[in-house]
């Protein structure tokens, strides 16, 4: 069974008049993979050395909160409750924060990966989509990060005034690191509207006429997909895509009319 031009197995992009076989396209993703496992496994290892300043940045809007209230309904101290806990944390860390560390190496397997299979046009959106994705998800991880301290004086004050709040470790580091990578995979929303108008897939008119739906549907998956369900965190993961939304249609709306007409020469 042959394949139209993609690449051999050393990793060479094959040029146009080249066919692989279905084994060769397989040896090249089990290379591609091996690359990404062997990135995220050097980040982890990484991790574990520096555990305990990833650990205290993590555990930051909590201690931040403690420090600036006072009377806050909390110990503020965390607590491992079994045997395996501590280490279940540890490794919990080391392997978001692994991915995170490798997110470079593994974008760009995946780019390799497909380059050969796009055309010339496609090919020159590529660089600039896997850097926007990477900075985008920075974003939206830097913004969980920052609205944490506003979240857990919320949800503390609602467990009622005569309930002490005492963290587990390990379910903490769940909601902080839980957080972090949902706002950073909802902050490739307006990556992705960009890209499917680019393809021809959708249209910025077609943004521009759905937005009420768009919007709504915004607030709710925003509203799903927060990890802590307060409204603090909520909102702040809707807000900006929400105008994440409408800047997605501009900027396609610029780079399309730019481009010949079809019946240009």
């Amino acid at each position: 069974m042959k394949f139209p031009s993609l690449r051999s197995p050393a990793g060479r992009i094959k040029s146009s008049d080249e066919q692989l076989t279905l084994n060769e396209h397989l040896a090249e993703l089990r290379v591609r993979i091996i690359r990404s496992a062997l990135a995220v496994a050097l980040g982890m290892i990484l991790i574990v050395v520096w555990y305990d300043p990833v650990l205290r940045f993590l555990s930051g809007p909590y201690r931040n909160l403690c420090e600036e209230k006072a009377d806050i309904q909390a110990t503020c101290n965390f607590v491992s409750l079994g045997p395996l806990d501590a280490f279940g944390t540890r490794f919990r860390i080391a392997m978001w924060g692994g991915i995170v560390l490798a997110l470079p190496v593994i974008m760009w397997q995946v780019w390799r990966f497909v380059v050969p299979a796009l055309h010339a046009k496609e090919k020159k959106y590529a660089i600039p989509f896997i850097t926007s994705a990477i900075a985008m998800f920075a974003l939206g991880a830097f913004l969980a990060y920052w609205t944490l301290e506003a979240a857990l004086e919320f949800l503390i004050a609602w467990s009622g005034e005569d309930v002490i709040a005492t963290y587990q470790v390990s379910k903490y580091v769940s909601l902080v690191t839980l957080m972090m990578v949902m706002f950073g995979i909802g902050f490739q929303l307006p990556v992705l509207l960009v890209f499917l108008q680019l393809v021809g897939v959708l249209k910025p008119r077609m943004l521009m006429q759905w937005w009420r739906y768009a919007i709504m549907t915004i607030f709710v998956i925003a509203a799903v997909i927060t990890p802590s369900g307060d409204p603090i965190s909520m909102l702040v993961l809707a807000i900006p895509l929400t105008l994440l939304y409408f800047v997605a249609a501009l900027i396609a709306w610029l780079i399309l009319r730019r481009r010949p007409a079809p019946g240009d020469a």
